[in-house]
Protein backbone atom coordinates (compact mmCIF):
# COMPACT_ATOMS: atom_id res chain seq x y z
CA UNK A 1 0.00 0.00 0.00
CA UNK A 2 1.24 3.48 -0.85
CA UNK A 3 2.12 5.82 2.01
CA UNK A 4 -0.30 8.67 1.17
CA UNK A 5 -3.33 10.22 2.83
CA UNK A 6 -5.47 9.39 -0.19
CA UNK A 7 -8.00 6.58 -0.22
CA UNK A 8 -6.44 3.40 -1.59
CA UNK A 9 -7.78 1.22 -4.35
CA UNK A 10 -6.41 -2.18 -3.43
CA UNK A 11 -8.55 -4.54 -5.48
CA UNK A 12 -9.92 -4.86 -8.98
CA UNK A 13 -13.37 -5.10 -7.42
CA UNK A 14 -12.99 -1.70 -5.71
CA UNK A 15 -11.91 -0.15 -9.00
CA UNK A 16 -14.80 -1.75 -10.91
CA UNK A 17 -17.29 -0.70 -8.22
CA UNK A 18 -16.03 2.89 -8.46
CA UNK A 19 -16.42 2.91 -12.25
CA UNK A 20 -19.89 1.32 -12.08
CA UNK A 21 -21.02 3.82 -9.44
CA UNK A 22 -20.53 6.75 -11.81
CA UNK A 23 -18.94 8.83 -9.07
CA UNK A 24 -16.43 11.55 -9.88
CA UNK A 25 -12.90 10.41 -9.08
CA UNK A 26 -9.22 11.09 -9.61
CA UNK A 27 -6.92 8.07 -9.34
CA UNK A 28 -3.14 8.36 -9.21
CA UNK A 29 -1.45 5.08 -10.12
CA UNK A 30 2.21 5.21 -9.17
CA UNK A 31 5.06 4.43 -6.81
CA UNK A 32 6.64 6.23 -3.88
CA UNK A 33 9.13 7.94 -6.18
CA UNK A 34 10.17 11.47 -7.17
CA UNK A 35 7.69 11.83 -10.04
CA UNK A 36 4.71 10.46 -8.10
CA UNK A 37 5.04 11.89 -4.60
CA UNK A 38 4.40 15.50 -5.73
CA UNK A 39 1.21 14.42 -7.53
CA UNK A 40 -0.05 12.63 -4.41
CA UNK A 41 0.60 15.87 -2.50
CA UNK A 42 -1.30 17.92 -5.08
CA UNK A 43 -4.27 15.58 -4.85
CA UNK A 44 -4.21 15.67 -1.04
CA UNK A 45 -4.15 19.48 -1.10
CA UNK A 46 -7.14 19.67 -3.46
CA UNK A 47 -9.43 17.16 -1.73
CA UNK A 48 -11.13 19.75 0.49
CA UNK A 49 -11.70 22.11 -2.46
CA UNK A 50 -13.52 19.44 -4.48
CA UNK A 51 -15.85 17.68 -2.02
CA UNK A 52 -17.83 15.95 -4.78
CA UNK A 53 -14.67 14.33 -6.23
CA UNK A 54 -13.05 11.32 -4.61
CA UNK A 55 -9.26 11.10 -4.68
CA UNK A 56 -7.49 7.73 -4.72
CA UNK A 57 -4.08 6.18 -5.14
CA UNK A 58 -3.19 2.80 -6.60
CA UNK A 59 0.07 0.86 -6.72
CA UNK A 60 1.53 0.86 -10.21
CA UNK A 61 3.46 -2.40 -9.83
CA UNK A 62 0.59 -4.43 -8.41
CA UNK A 63 -1.56 -6.85 -10.39
CA UNK A 64 -4.43 -4.47 -9.60
CA UNK A 65 -2.72 -1.60 -11.41
CA UNK A 66 -1.98 -3.87 -14.36
CA UNK A 67 -5.58 -5.10 -14.65
CA UNK A 68 -7.16 -1.66 -14.30
CA UNK A 69 -5.46 1.69 -14.94
CA UNK A 70 -2.55 0.32 -16.94
CA UNK A 71 -4.82 -1.60 -19.32
CA UNK A 72 -7.12 1.30 -20.19
CA UNK A 73 -7.03 2.47 -23.82
CA UNK A 74 -6.43 6.01 -22.52
CA UNK A 75 -3.14 5.00 -20.83
CA UNK A 76 -1.70 2.43 -23.25
CA UNK A 77 0.77 4.88 -24.78
CA UNK A 78 1.92 6.35 -21.45
CA UNK A 79 5.54 6.00 -20.39
CA UNK A 80 6.07 8.29 -17.40
CA UNK A 81 4.77 7.76 -13.88
CA UNK A 82 2.34 8.36 -12.37
CA UNK A 83 -0.65 7.54 -14.53
CA UNK A 84 -3.55 9.72 -13.41
CA UNK A 85 -7.09 8.96 -14.51
CA UNK A 86 -10.16 11.11 -13.98
CA UNK A 87 -13.58 9.40 -13.96
CA UNK A 88 -17.08 10.78 -14.35
CA UNK A 89 -20.30 8.89 -14.99
CA UNK A 90 -18.38 5.63 -15.30
CA UNK A 91 -16.09 6.91 -18.06
CA UNK A 92 -12.52 8.14 -18.29
CA UNK A 93 -12.84 11.86 -19.04
CA UNK A 94 -9.11 12.67 -18.80
CA UNK A 95 -5.83 10.85 -18.32
CA UNK A 96 -2.30 12.15 -17.82
CA UNK A 97 1.13 10.69 -17.25
CA UNK A 98 4.20 12.03 -15.48
CA UNK A 99 4.39 14.76 -12.92
CA UNK A 100 1.58 17.31 -12.92
CA UNK A 101 1.51 20.67 -11.16
CA UNK A 102 -1.33 21.81 -8.94
CA UNK A 103 -2.45 24.22 -11.68
CA UNK A 104 -2.55 21.42 -14.26
CA UNK A 105 -4.55 19.10 -12.01
CA UNK A 106 -6.89 21.91 -10.99
CA UNK A 107 -7.52 22.78 -14.66
CA UNK A 108 -8.54 19.18 -15.41
CA UNK A 109 -10.76 19.00 -12.33
CA UNK A 110 -12.46 22.29 -13.21
CA UNK A 111 -12.97 21.38 -16.86
CA UNK A 112 -13.90 17.72 -16.58
CA UNK A 113 -15.32 17.05 -13.11
CA UNK A 114 -17.02 20.22 -11.86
Amino acid sequence: MLDTNLKHIDSVEKFNDLVKSGRKAAIVCGRMGPMCIPVYGVMESLEAKYPDVEFFDMEFDSPIGMKTIRSLPETRSFNGLPFTVYLRDGKVVAATSSIQSKAQVKAILDEKLV
